[in-house]
């Protein structure tokens, strides 16, 4: 999407080459905007540095995934803007890019763990695993695995097979601490027993994410792996396994790793699936534009400058560092995101607006038969509400008034523009509206002067006016609305509105 510059990076594989990074989602429900921001940093980071996105699907949990949701991804990424350089739809020299399709590859690999000795297979039970965590905690030690089938001879393991148990593959961790630099919170260590040996294979023979996360980075060559904070515990255990591949000649270097901080939502706590604001389609359904929403999600652990919260995703690509990610927690702020896309609403020019409208001024978002809607009209009043809207689906109400039959009938509205003595004020208004050139000036002269017989100033007197032609008492400038609705329909709803008051 963006020719940016193209600087090298120290790189994982000891060559003077591009970074590689991925984004693999897995295809389960509605995208979170959490992932979105993943997904963000991650191109971002490659097309600021010349490099390749490789997009991959991670469909291994069939339980979970689906079709629909998998469909549901590449639309995503399709109206985000995002361009990916291998993965569906793209291909790439390291096809295929499903989990689901690639599952030989993952058996050999875990066969050539086992017998290179760095797996083992595990014959314990459930309850016996469980037993033995809960006596580890009592101690007060770690109740992670124990290693108690790391080192089972030939006849233990010919005794667990005899009584018909199965087996997991767990991946053999070494006795020793890992220390890595990561990309965005300096260099952390993690001490042995903290980090067990893991599963990487069920019993049923299906991979792990713990061995197919990898693996699948290993063999496509990710040189940067930018994921979300709540995967750095797995981070120990792929640097073991890395370890092992790198020895078994499956990959050629380790990643560098940058995890990214968490997007926080209400009562300090990680914003969730389940939270009303996590959910993609609730902004596309909203109508937010793409670009006001990367550049709000952008703001989640890294800014452009310290006074400015406003650009294009071209100026983000150009400035995008890794190393300027701040690790703390990112508080998500509906009311600044919607800030920022009404932003980015007024930098469109007029007729991408009113294309960007369409959705919202037709069924099923549009009160009004579609015979009733009049282009001309909806392109005149455009340009004011333009700087009205925060979000595209707020068009709809803020047109209906011309292309309904009557105005929206909104009684608080209407007891808080009809006061005493509003029948009076809009016979007067009434009689010079019906008198007056009918351009915005005017009109708005007509009101005023209206208004001043009744002891109003301008303010006071066309909110009257407002309601009766409108419906509402907040909305588009009213005397520009005056002029593109037409004299008729407005000396018309004003005689309704005497009528109600009058009755």
């Amino acid at each position: 999407m963006v020719n940016a510059p193209s600087p090298k990076l120290p790189d994982p594989l000891g060559q003077a080459a591009t970074p590689r990074v991925r984004f693999c989602p897995s295809p389960t429900g509605n995208p979170h905007v959490g992932l979105v921001r993943t997904a963000l940093f991650n191109w971002a980071f490659a097309r600021h540095h010349g490099g390749t996105l490789v997009f991959r699907i991670e469909d291994t949990d069939a339980a979970r995934d689906s079709e629909e949701s998998y469909n549901q991804l590449l639309d995503s990424m399709r109206w985000l803007g995002f361009d990916w350089d291998e993965g569906p739809e793209v291909g790439g020299p390291h096809a295929p890019y499903r989990q689901s399709q690639r599952m030989d590859i993952y058996q050999d690999v875990a066969e050539k763990l086992l017998a290179g000795g760095y797996a083992y297979h595990c014959y314990c039970t459930t309850e016996e695993l469980d037993a033995r965590r809960d006596a580890a905690r009592a101690a007060g030690k770690p109740s992670g695995y124990d290693g108690h089938c790391r080192d089972l001879t030939a006849e233990q393991t010919a005794a667990y097979e005899n009584e018909g148990r199965t087996s997991i593959v767990r991946f053999r961790m070494p006795d020793e601490a890992l220390t890595f630099t990561d990309l965005v919170r300096g260099e952390l260590t993690f001490q042995p027993e903290n980090v067990p040996d893991y599963g990487i294979v069920r019993a049923n023979g299906a991979p792990l994410y713990t061995l197919v996360n990898p693996v699948d980075d290993a063999l496509m060559e990710i040189t940067h792996v930018l994921r979300g904070e709540d995967l750095l515990s797995s981070t120990p255990r792929q640097l073991a396994l890395y370890k092992a591949l790198i020895e078994l000649g499956i990959a050629k270097a380790t990643p560098a790793f940058g995890h990214l901080p968490y997007v926080m939502g209400e009562g300090n706590k990680k914003l969730s699936k389940r939270d009303p604001q996590a959910s993609l389609n609730l902004y596309r359904e909203r109508g937010f534009l793409p670009e006001g929403l990367l550049n709000y999600l952008s703001l989640l652990g890294w800014s452009i400058a310290e006074d400015r919260d406003i650009f294009s995703i071209e100026e983000m690509v150009a400035a995008f560092d890794i190393k300027d990610v701040n690790a703390n927690p990112a508080r998500f702020d509906l009311k600044k995101c919607e800030h920022i896309n009404a932003e980015h609403i007024r930098k469109l020019d007029v007729k991408t607006f009113t294309e960007a409208c369409g959705p919202w001024l037709k069924a099923p978002f549009a009160p009004w038969a579609p015979e009733s809607f009049d282009a001309e009209r909806f392109a005149a009043i455009a340009p004011h509400a333009q700087t009205r809207v925060t979000v595209l689906s707020d068009i709809t109400a803020n047109v209906d008034f011309l292309f309904l039959d009557a105005p929206v009938e909104d009684e608080a509205s209407w007891n808080k523009a009809m006061k005493e003595g509003s029948d009076a004020l809009l016979v007067t208004a009434r009689a010079k509206l019906a008198a007056a050139e009918w351009n915005t000036d005017a009109l708005k002269n007509a009101v005023l002067t209206a208004g001043e017989e009744h002891g109003l100033k301008l303010g006071k007197a066309q909110a009257p006016v407002r309601v009766a032609v409108t419906g509402r008492t907040i909305g588009l400038p009213l005397f520009e609305s005056l002029e593109i609705l037409g004299r008729e329909k407005t000396l018309a709803r004003i005689d309704a509105a005497l009528a109600r008051l009058t009755a």
